[in-house]
């Protein structure tokens, strides 16, 4: 089973109401929910570790796992409140406004973490759980408890806005990174994450050198490349659609990817340190056109595998 550790939450999404006024109506979301609900609909083994609200919000969230397949053996429930996204859509990109303080999601902490995780293959990591204390500290402990047994996938997926310290979220980050597989990020991440005038090729070498077998740069509307270890790259492009909006993209993406290496039994460690270019380039394909769909459609709204 593919672990997917990280946030769950309300995106409180504008829309006329009847009296014409704007009003918000509550859509379940979150990056690392987002990335779950899209393997559990590609009929991949999932499940979601996070914390979850006993409010209305929290069964929600919890119910619309349920349907889409997601396992929620490693939910952890409180009764602190949800976190609310309110999202504002402009020309199709949206723009956030979170209500986060005190939430289920965000006070978890270490001493939350299992011990063990039975039936579990691959970890997958990202969101502003990297960035919000004191999650972050509590998935990273995670990581370091579980990452060397299972195969890890990262995406760091950075909002400057989020990081508070920026010295212990790089510190917390880099160590991360060390620690996985496969990192995913955009360039602007690549960019944030090594700073300096060295182009994104230049960069690539460098994120390898600390410890991933696999990097995924993707580059919005140019497509996605992925680079082994080896220097070996596969480069994928986008599939042209009618953009409705751009919400969930990476999450789904990610959720392609991941379904697609462990369809073909690459989602472990070694199979990974000898991936090959047509392994790699069948599930950058099926990211690609999963991304695709949801973009295709409002919120993110990951497809069913009868879709592709």
């Amino acid at each position: 089973m593919i672990l997917c550790c990280g946030e769950a939450l309300i995106d409180m999404i504008a829309e006329p109401t009847v009296s014409g006024e704007q009003g918000f109506v509550p859509h379940s979301g979150g990056a690392i929910f987002n990335t779950a609900i899209g393997i559990g609909r590609l009929g991949g083994k999932v499940g979601l570790l996070t914390g979850i609200s006993t409010d209305m919000f929290g069964e929600q969230l919890t119910a619309a796992l349920q349907i889409s397949h997601v396992d929620t053996g490693q939910i952890i429930r409180s009764d602190r409140p949800t976190t609310l996204a309110f999202v504002q859509l402009r020309d199709g990109h949206a723009s956030y406004s979170f209500v986060d303080e005190n939430s289920a999601g965000r006070m978890l902490t270490p001493d939350d973490m299992p011990d063990r995780l039975p039936g579990v293959s691959a970890l997958y990591f990202g969101g502003i759980s990297l960035a919000c204390e004191p999650c972050a500290d509590a998935y990273a402990d995670l990581l370091a408890r579980h990452g060397s047994e299972k195969a890890v996938m990262l995406d760091p997926n950075i909002r400057p806005d989020f990081i508070a310290d920026q010295t212990r979220y790089r510190t917390r980050l880099n160590r991360m990174i060390e620690q996985s597989d496969i990192i995913k990020v955009s360039d602007e991440d690549l960019d944030w994450i090594i700073p300096g005038p060295e182009t994104l090729a230049e960069k690539i070498p460098l994120l390898l050198q600390a410890g991933p077998v696999l990097v995924i740069l993707t580059r919005g509307g140019e497509g996605a490349t992925g680079y082994l270890a080896d220097r070996t790259e596969v480069s994928v492009p986008v599939k042209k659609v009618d953009v409705v909006d751009t919400v969930g993209a990476g999450d789904t993406f990610n959720a392609g990817v991941l379904a697609a290496l462990d369809d073909a039994g690459c989602l472990n460690k070694p199979a990974l340190r000898s991936l090959s270019a047509d392994a790699l380039r069948a599930a950058l394909v099926q990211g690609a056109a999963v991304a695709a769909i949801t973009v295709s459609r409002a919120g993110a709204n990951p497809p069913w595998a009868h879709e592709l």
